[in-house]
């Protein structure tokens, strides 16, 4: 009588595990790229900072510039919620009172010296500037369909999908205003995170004036 062949090695990674193991990939290649440049940074010294190996990185990302990624991504799914649940005629710009920030998108998760260092470099680095600009490219449908979603609308509907656009480009300009006139701040975490705030909230509220 044999016994029963079952599965050998490690077993599966969880879905929550492979999250957290992208997000370190992701800060420790923002470390390499700050200290040392884009150009001098490999996915093996990626992997290293990491623990793992290059063939890791590489099945997690496509390019050491891809590696990045989650951290522009963080609280999308978030932000797009806390939209959708948003009561109509209550100002945009609310959504990023200072009892919520914690919960929302690149303002919450990673630290703020090291979303303002990353993208401070995506005004030099063709790679990261790309990356970055697709990550708001992507967000937009997501922000659209929640607006559409809050205001009972069809997620076609020409509304939600200018509206998305406006909020978005606010968002992304806010973090890049930011992050660039802050590039020889000293400030602790807390005073960062509330000036971060403040101008999100800044770049909503002047969005929702339109061109006037």
């Amino acid at each position: 009588m044999t016994a029963a062949r079952g599965r050998t090695g490690r077993p599966p990674l969880t879905d929550e595990r492979r999250a957290e193991i992208r997000l370190e990939i992701a800060r420790a290649a923002v470390d390499l790229f700050v200290t040392q440049g884009v150009a001098a940074t490999t996915g093996e010294q990626i992997g290293q900072a990491v623990g793992v190996s290059a063939r890791t990185v590489w099945r997690y990302f496509p390019s050491k510039e891809a590696c990045v990624r989650p951290l522009f991504t963080a609280g999308i799914d978030m932000l797009a919620a806390r939209l959708r649940q948003w009561a109509p005629g209550r100002p945009l710009e609310e959504i990023f009172a200072p009892e919520l920030t914690t919960e929302l998108g690149v303002v919450a998760g990673p630290d703020r010296s090291t979303v303002g260092a990353l993208v401070r470099l995506t005004r030099t680095e063709p790679g990261l500037r790309a990356v970055w600009l697709q990550t708001y490219d992507e967000a937009e449908p997501a922000f659209a369909r929640a607006l559409a979603e809050r205001a009972g609308v069809p997620a076609d509907h020409l509304r939600p999908t200018v509206q998305a656009a406006m909020f978005n480009a606010a968002l992304r300009a806010a973090v890049e205003h930011y992050a660039w006139l802050d590039a020889d701040a000293e400030t602790d975490r807390a005073t960062a995170e509330a000036e971060l705030t403040a101008t999100m909230r800044s770049a909503l509220a002047v969005a929702a004036e339109g061109l006037g």
